[in-house]
């Protein structure tokens, strides 16, 4: 048991210091010499290799603190390891642990009575009400000026994405790293961004009043899966064979420019964007820039479920039988 207790101690002596909006950061260099600079408890815990049993147990609790509020990480272990240096004092004088089990036990049902008599119901439209909890929770863990834009950024996010009557789903917030700016240079779109733009040189930069085909479709040539060969005698049998293997590629390309001119007519002004999971090849692309299309390929599996969410219409998995209910629509692109 005293093992035990000094493990508690010495994890809870480490963290310590990291507490509150004037603790100290933690500089962690990795085995390949990567350095982390944080104060997070979380981050702390993951990157320490924790080789006794009951600092690792501890260690998890945090992280299930973490998990389920986002925050009070090194609280927690400051709590298990205070009540652990008392309960070392009470073995030391001959308790049995068994007894002060119990009396964890009890003393877990009156903190819990007290919770529930001490909770107020907040209001989670009020703003200010929870902008004032995101600079508690951030200021313990970053620079206050960096804390409270990041507070403005947190709150305006999570209200972006919550709808009523569904739980809330973090996993809608995407964080993408731009590496030639700061973290003060953080904003917050409201909207999609896509970390890709289209890959050819004539396709239009910018389009208004777009409709939005999201597919799965692969629109470049693809080998065959087994080991194959082909043999011709001259130069016209293998401009057929290059002509056959194009055919059904192209063909697909077709169906979309033909569906696209069936919808984008001059009286309702619509223009069209192909967001595709799969390739688009460069003949592909040529003819969708021919027609005014712009044709973005590669699309993560995340953004294509996000942009139905975002924009409506179906993530189709076949240019057969397309219709105008299929496509999602936005003002500006």
């Amino acid at each position: 048991m005293n093992v035990n207790c000094n493990a508690a101690v010495g994890l809870s002596e480490v963290m310590k210091t990291n507490l509150g909006p004037r603790g100290t950061l933690k500089m962690l260099v990795g085995g390949a010499g990567q350095i982390k600079i944080t104060k997070d408890g979380c981050v702390l815990l993951h990157e320490m290799q924790i080789q006794h049993p009951t600092a690792s147990m501890i260690a998890r609790a945090a992280t299930a603190q973490d998990d389920i509020t986002g925050d009070g990480t090194t609280t927690t272990v400051l709590f298990i390891g205070e009540i652990m240096k008392q309960a070392e004092r009470y073995l030391n004088e001959g308790v049995h642990p068994r007894i002060l089990a119990e009396g964890f036990d009890k003393a877990r049902d009156e903190t819990l009575k007290c919770l529930e008599g001490f909770k107020q119901e907040v209001d989670v439209t009020d703003r200010e009400l929870l902008l004032s909890v995101s600079r508690t929770s951030l200021r313990t863990k970053l620079i206050p000026k960096l804390a409270d834009t990041m507070a403005d950024i947190c709150v305006d996010a999570v209200r972006a994405i919550k709808r009523e009557g569904v739980p809330l789903d973090l996993h809608m917030v995407e964080i993408l790293n731009m590496k030639h700016k700061t973290a003060m240079d953080t904003t917050l779109v409201k909207g999609l961004v896509c970390d890709h733009g289209s890959r050819h040189v004539d396709m239009p930069k910018k389009l208004e009043n777009c409709y939005i085909l999201t597919m799965n479709v692969s629109l470049e040539y693809e080998k065959t899966e087994v080991n194959s060969t082909f043999m011709y005698s001259n130069s016209e049998e293998r401009a057929k064979l290059l002509a056959s293997e194009r055919k059904v590629t192209d063909d697909k390309c077709r169906k979309i420019i033909e569906f696209k001119r069936r919808v984008c007519t001059e009286e309702n002004g619509k223009t069209f964007v192909v967001i595709n999971q799969k390739g688009i090849d460069q003949p592909c692309l040529d003819m969708m820039a021919k027609e005014g299309i712009i044709g973005l390929r590669r699309c993560k599996r995340r953004n294509l479920e996000r942009l139905v969410l975002a924009c409506g219409g179906v993530a189709v998995n076949t240019v057969d039988d397309l219709d105008v209910d299929d496509l999602g629509q936005r003002k500006g692109y």
